[in-house]
């Protein structure tokens, strides 16, 4: 059993080890052996016109389509920028195609630059992050109006006193007889924008033309993510039957795309660290869904749905919701159920929403984040003390008998055999068991990586202080002193549990705690808030069964 136990620590402490070294390494610049990251490039088409337009397999003249529209690629060098500003974005549009090219969010602050909002889309030299959408013609020579075609602008660009909603129109000229206005329906107060396409047939006869909508980004990481733990950066994809599919950028490369292609229902989105935008079209509109590299660096991920057949002179319209902002769960799932999946816990999502739940209601009558994650950790406690009080009296018990192994291990150490048939002997005399103390923690396991994954996930830690020095509970603190004090719990932990006979391993049990503490020096103040309140709550119960056992040193 005891050669067991320290061949499952030393594999756990090498492990760890090789991590820390490999986040070492990743933290002075030198690339990770585990699980690469694309290198940051430079973008090479920095213009929105440069994108190429799906090529949908609904269409045999998509190739003929992007053909006609990249002839044109050169015939309009720039337009003209539109701003709208709202109380929680500032929106630039593009006249090249209506195309909203830049989205500050206005409450959230970029903790890269001090002073500055988040800024999700954008199109500049360091970030191409955009949002298009245009027509297709099936029709060989027919070139109907995309996001590469200019338009002409008109309606609101700023709210009048009491109006919560404005509506700014993007018109294109008559091409191939065929007019598509757009319309984007602002809320004062929300990131949802209603975008409303009406396509007017002007010809003589009947049309079938493809409508497609898509998110254009780059592949580099977020600025300022974090190497010490890894979150999604890219496409998404949610259907009714496959529900939500990530997409990554490197299977983009590789042309290895496994999502579900044709739905009536869902959205595409492109994710990152707690923001997101996302293209939604109506319910029950056949729609195909793709995701493409475009150039060097650069990705587009859309659907394309199939419009009623226009009569001459008559019209069609259709309207999609377009988010762009935080990953606010319950604002998501109102807009579209499924949506706050984006929100992505992993594995664990059926424990992770529940915790989440808790600790937003926790919030709703503490008004403080910090303080609602403390008071999440006392409740999980009382939730597990019972399991907890056995597996600390059964670690009491091994603490209680461990001069007796000690005593007899000196005594046996030149026959190993022996020292495993009398260590077998003690644990059934003293009516211990060795597994004891392990299997009621194992059990909780689940429920606090889920907890970790709710606080690394959750957008409303950022900026959200706790107390006193801790200004930001999505951002390490920075002076280091809730990690330091973690440390100091975990090594008290390691005290109060039973002393190893293994000198070796007994020296393992003190060097681990100081090896996971140093990830924590560089994990947002909120988790290590959460790790040190469970160690206090841990620490508190453990003593007090140690005590009553009289088993204290």
């Amino acid at each position: 059993m005891n050669d067991i136990r320290r061949s499952v620590l030393w594999v756990i402490f090498g492990f760890c080890m090789v991590m820390l070294w490999d986040k070492w390494q990743v933290y002075n610049g030198h690339k990770p052996l585990f699980f690469p990251s694309p290198e940051k490039t430079e973008i090479r088409s920095a213009n929105a016109g440069g994108a190429e337009i799906p090529q949908p397999s609904l269409s045999p003249s998509g190739e003929q389509a992007l053909s006609n529209v990249e002839k044109n690629k050169e015939k309009i060098i720039s337009g003209d920028k539109i701003e709208v500003k709202t109380n929680v974005l500032n929106l630039t549009f593009d006249s090249i195609g209506g195309s909203l090219v830049k989205a500050e969010l206005l409450a959230h602050k970029d903790i890269n630059h001090p002073g500055s909002n988040v800024v999700l889309l954008d199109e500049s030299a360091e970030r191409i992050y955009m949002a298009q959408s245009g027509l297709i013609s099936k029709e060989s020579g027919s070139e109907y109006p995309t996001h590469k075609t200019l338009m002409r602008s008109n309606g609101a660009t700023t709210f009048k006193e009491g109006e919560s909603k404005i509506t700014l129109r993007f018109e294109s000229a008559e091409m191939s007889g065929v007019q598509l206005i757009k319309s984007y329906e602002i809320n004062k107060n929300s990131y949802d924008i209603i975008v409303k396409q009406e396509i007017l047939n002007k010809s003589d006869k009947e049309i079938s033309p493809l409508i497609y909508v898509q998110l254009l980004r780059d592949g580099n990481k977020p600025e300022g993510e974090s190497s010490f733990y890894s979150t999604f950066t890219g496409p998404a994809v949610y259907t009714e039957t496959k529900k939500y599919q990530k997409v990554d950028f490197k299977d983009i490369d590789k042309d290895k795309l496994t999502f579900e292609k044709q739905s009536n229902e869902g959205y595409v989105a492109m994710v990152q660290h707690y923001f997101v935008s996302a293209w939604i079209f109506p319910s029950n509109f056949s729609r195909e869904y793709f995701a493409r590299k475009v150039d060097t660096n650069l990705y587009s991920a859309g659907m394309i749905g199939q419009l009623n057949k226009i009569a001459p002179k008559a019209s069609e319209s259709i309207s999609a919701h377009l988010y762009v902002g935080p990953q606010e769960e319950k604002t998501l799932e109102a807009i579209y159920p499924g949506l706050e999946l984006v929100k992505d816990y992993g594995w664990l999502t059926i424990l992770a929403k529940p915790l989440y739940w808790l600790v937003d209601k926790l919030y709703s009558f503490i008004g403080n984040w910090g303080w609602s994650i403390v008071a999440l950790v006392v409740l999980l406690k009382i939730a597990f003390f019972w399991l907890n009080a056995q597996a600390y009296k059964s670690m009491a018990k091994m603490k209680a008998i461990n001069p007796k192994i000690m005593e007899m291990r000196e005594r046996l150490k030149d026959n190993p055999q022996q020292i495993q048939v009398e260590m077998m002997r003690i644990y059934r005399e003293e009516k211990v068991n060795p597994m004891g103390g392990c299997l009621p923690i194992v059990i909780q396991i689940p429920v606090f990586i889920a907890l970790y994954w709710v606080l690394l996930s959750t957008v409303e830690m950022r900026n959200a202080p706790w107390l006193g020095w801790i200004h930001d509970l999505a951002a390490p603190d920075p002076y280091f002193i809730l990690p330091f004090v973690m440390t100091g719990t975990s090594l008290l932990q390691t005290w109060l549990n039973p002393t190893p006979p293994d000198p070796v391993q007994a020296k393992m049990m003190w060097i681990m705690p100081l090896a996971f503490s140093v990830m924590f020096f560089f994990f947002p103040a909120g988790l290590v808030l959460y790790w040190l309140t469970n160690n206090i709550l841990s620490i508190s119960q453990q003593w007090l069964i140690n005590k009553r056992l009289g088993v204290l040193n």
